[in-house]
C-alpha cells in the first residue's frame, strides 16, 4: 500500500486526484504494475489509477486475465473500476479509504455482491485508510482555496 500511496502523491503533484494503485504478484512479491490517476492529463475519463495499473499488468502478462494477482488501491474503487477488477479476475483487492460518495465495493452498489457479478475478489478495506483519506482531504481543501 505504501507504493500505492507514493503513486497517489505523484498524481496529486500532476494536478490529478491523489489515487494510486499497485498490482502485485503475492506468490513472488513482484510489483507487476503501478498506476496513478490521470484522467485530466491523458484526456481519458477511464484513466483511474486502477485501470492504468490493470492495463499495464495485462500488457506485461500478455493476458487480460490477471488470476492470482492482488490489487492495492488507496481509495475504494468506483463501479467502473470494480467492473474492470472483476473482468480481470483479480484475486484480492486491498483498498485504503472508503469512498462513501463514489465507491462501489462497500458503499453504493456494492458491485461484487451483485448476482450479475461474474467474479469477485477477496476484499480487505481500511488499510492505511487514514493516510490515504488525509491525502485526499488535503488535495481537495487546497483546490477549494485556489
Amino acid at each position: 500500500m505504501r507504493i500505492a500511496l507514493e503513486a497517489a502523491q505523484a498524481a496529486a503533484a500532476a494536478g490529478e486526484t491523489p489515487v494510486g494503485a499497485v498490482v502485485l504478484d503475492p506468490a513472488t512479491g513482484e510489483v507487476v504494475a503501478i498506476g496513478a490517476n490521470q484522467p485530466i492529463g491523458s484526456h481519458d475519463p477511464t484513466a483511474h489509477a486502477e485501470i492504468v495499473a490493470l492495463r499495464e499488468a495485462a500488457r506485461k502478462r500478455g493476458n487480460y486475465r490477471l488470476n492470482g494477482l492482488s490489487l492495492f488501491v488507496t481509495l475504494e474503487p468506483c463501479a467502473m473500476c470494480a467492473g474492470a477488477i472483476s473482468h480481470a479476475r483479480i484475486s484480492r483487492l486491498v483498498f485504503g479509504a472508503e469512498d462513501q460518495k463514489g465507491g462501489a465495493v462497500v458503499n453504493g452498489p456494492k458491485f461484487f455482491d451483485q448476482a450479475t457479478c461474474h467474479w469477485a475478489p477477496k476484499v480487505k478495506g481500511g488499510v492505511l485508510a487514514e493516510e490515504a483519506g488525509e491525502m485526499l482531504r488535503d488535495f481537495f481543501r487546497a483546490l477549494r482555496k485556489s
